[in-house]
């Protein structure tokens, strides 16, 4: 079976921070043909990167939390708890926003970089494709208030142990799926880490 869509129109209803893209379109069905004309919205940010900063030592990770206004519905949880992350702007790779976020976002500097996987957040109408990395750090001197005064960042920083970062996902408190998916990754990786990076 070949898998075809065609693209009948496309209009930008919005560009600023996100970009907001009008669809008509049609694509081929499984059981043959194709479907009829479809209209979609679609909500764009582009390449993003997400790292969950770990140091094997200490078994610590780094989490961070900070108002996130599409949790603004339930106001009394606003504030999430988050792994550090940013948006792959021109000219850079998805290793370079990985180093230049754990600096800014964290204070943190990253020692050694493995690629975990890439992965759409949520493809149904949101273009944003993340690829995830973990970060081998030295966790001591981590913590405090970060972020960039320009973009309006107040990220509260604390590095935490293995165990939990696994409580506070099991009991809801982490409730982003990025950093859910990343400490499960973690995880079923840690021992292998652990050998790998303490040598």
């Amino acid at each position: 079976m070949h898998r075809k869509f065609e693209i009948l129109s496309k209009e930008t209803g919005y560009a600023g921070f996100f970009r907001l893209e009008k669809y008509r379109l049609r694509h081929t069905l499984f059981a043959g043909g194709w479907s009829g004309e479809i209209e979609r919205e679609l909500f764009g940010r582009g390449k993003c990167v997400a790292v969950v900063l770990y140091d094997p030592v200490r078994d610590e990770v780094v989490l961070i939390e900070q108002f996130r206004i599409g949790a603004i519905g339930c106001p009394e949880r606003a504030w999430l708890m988050e792994i550090v992350a940013g948006a792959v702007e021109d000219g850079e790779t998805a290793e370079d926003v990985a180093y230049r976020e754990a600096e800014e976002e964290a204070g943190c500097a990253i020692e050694e970089l493995i690629e975990v996987m890439r992965f759409y957040t949520s493809p149904g109408g949101y273009a944003e494709m993340i690829t995830l990395f973990c970060g081998r750090i030295d966790s001591r001197q981590v913590g405090g208030i970060h972020g960039l005064d320009h973009e309006d960042e107040d990220i509260l920083v604390r590095p935490v142990s293995f165990a939990e970062a696994w409580r506070l996902l099991e009991s809801g408190a982490i409730e982003s799926a990025i950093p859910i998916l990343a400490l499960q990754w973690l995880a079923l990786n840690r021992d292998r880490l652990r050998l790998q990076w303490n040598r």
